[in-house]
C-alpha cells in the first residue's frame, strides 16, 4: 500500500463545518490564485467542500445565515 492510498479522516463539529462550508464556496468563487499558489492544492479543497455539501442538509435551510452567523458567533475566540 503506497503513501497515496491511506486515508485521512477529520471530524468536525456542526458549527465547523458550517463556517468552513461558507468559507470555501467563497474561495472556490473569488480569484485567489495569490492564496491558492499550487494547482495541486485545489483537489482536496474541492472534495472536502463536496463532502461538507453532502453532510450538511442545513446549507438550504431557509435560515441558512442566521445559522451561519450563529455558528461564527460561537467559534469566535472570546476577546
Amino acid at each position: 500500500m503506497g503513501m497515496g492510498d491511506s486515508q485521512v479522516t477529520i471530524e468536525l463539529s456542526a458549527d465547523e463545518a458550517l463556517v468552513l462550508s461558507h468559507w470555501l464556496e467563497k474561495l472556490q468563487m473569488t480569484d485567489i490564485s495569490r492564496v491558492v499558489d499550487d494547482p495541486a492544492v485545489w483537489a482536496p479543497i474541492h472534495r472536502i467542500a463536496g463532502t461538507l455539501d453532502k453532510a450538511l442538509p442545513e446549507l438550504f435551510a431557509p435560515d441558512h445565515d442566521r445559522r451561519l452567523e450563529a455558528a461564527r458567533q460561537r467559534l469566535r475566540p472570546e476577546d
